[in-house]
């Protein structure tokens, strides 16, 4: 069983700035856990997230009480139930299965019975920007990436579609507003999305306001991403959207993030994968989910200025699975 633990935070330089709804953010603040037993060290990376009330400093904390219990043996099980979910969790969860995968010699997707790893195919990001700095990235990503998703917020956002949708006229897309619509927002600009191709839209409204959706028949598929964390949100949001985000971070770990994808496809909800700006270390349990989701965007290390190494692979837009040396992979067979 593990019998040490480290903890420590993380600077990570953002390519430029990256801007949503909310605001701008130069780096990518992270935590990093390392859980071993002398022989064997597994590692977990998380993204602690301010719109869900988290700090550096707050999940090192949390982590930190619970160092005396994990230090005991506690399992990864019974860390469902002795941490609320959010950026800790995930942290020590990843941590915990890439232990459990190397002193095993088993992979993580063996351990959770889940599909072999595989490529999967990406979406690029494009930062919350004018029509124009949109377009001309929208035009460089289309290069090597079919879905490009763009961060967008209400007022200018027609404008930065059509742009975008002009720059890449192939591309499939996905308009995330992080929040940033006003009902008056749906109902005007979902039809004109729409029109222009847009194959999805995240999270249009305030969490707080998505009763506004029920009953609602938007032209467009919507994706509920700030709304759902995990399996005590589906719920009330089925009938509201037709997809959700998972992310681990919000999920508290990839533990119930399978769980979660599991309940929300058995209630006919469909899966984007997603991830925060962070490195290939967090990027790496999520790529375990691909199989199971219509979207994935998981680009997190291609929006900062280097990634850590040795980090996942990207050809394109075609993401391969994480090596040993990286996370979630035994001394065994894969």
């Amino acid at each position: 069983m593990p019998t040490t633990l480290a903890v420590r935070s993380e600077i990570w330089p953002i390519k430029g700035s990256f801007r949503i709804a909310r605001g701008a953010k130069i780096a990518a603040d992270i935590v990093v856990v390392e859980i071993g037993d002398g022989q064997s060290t597994g590692r977990g990376e998380c993204v602690p997230y301010a719109r869900y009330g988290e700090t550096i400093a707050g999940v090192i904390a949390d982590i930190e009480a619970l160092r005396h219990d994990i230090e005991a043996g506690l399992t990864r099980h019974e860390l469902q139930n002795r941490m609320k979910a959010g950026a800790a969790r995930n942290a020590l969860d990843c941590a915990l299965l890439d232990w459990e995968a190397k002193s095993k010699g088993q992979s993580v997707s063996a351990l959770l019975r889940l599909p072999p790893p595989a490529p999967a195919r990406t979406a690029f990001t494009l930062s919350l920007d004018t029509p124009e700095a949109m377009a001309k990235a929208a035009c460089a990503a289309a290069t090597s990436f079919g879905l490009i998703k763009l961060k967008i917020a209400g007022a200018g956002d027609l404008e930065r579609v059509a742009a975008v949708r002009e720059a890449a006229p192939r591309a499939r897309l996905i308009a995330d507003a992080n929040e940033g619509w006003s009902l008056d927002d749906l109902h005007r600009l979902t039809p004109k999305l729409a029109a222009l191709g847009v194959a999805l839209i995240e999270q249009p409204l305030k969490a707080a306001e998505d009763h506004h959706l029920l009953g609602f028949e938007s032209p467009v598929p919507l994706c509920a991403d700030e709304s759902c964390h995990t399996r005590a949100d589906l719920p009330r949001l089925v009938g509201r959207y037709s997809h959700i985000n998972i992310k681990l971070d919000k999920a508290g770990g990839l533990t119930e993030a399978v769980a979660l994808a599991h309940e929300a496809l058995g209630l006919g909800l469909k899966l984007m994968i997603g991830c925060m700006v962070s490195t290939s270390l967090a990027i790496a349990p999520a790529t375990l989910l691909a199989p199971l989701a219509e979207f994935v965007d998981l680009d997190g290390p291609l929006l900062l200025e280097r990634d850590r190494a040795p980090g996942l692979t990207y050809c394109g837009d075609e993401l391969f699975p994480p090596l040993a040396e990286l996370w979630g992979v035994g001394a065994g067979p894969p």
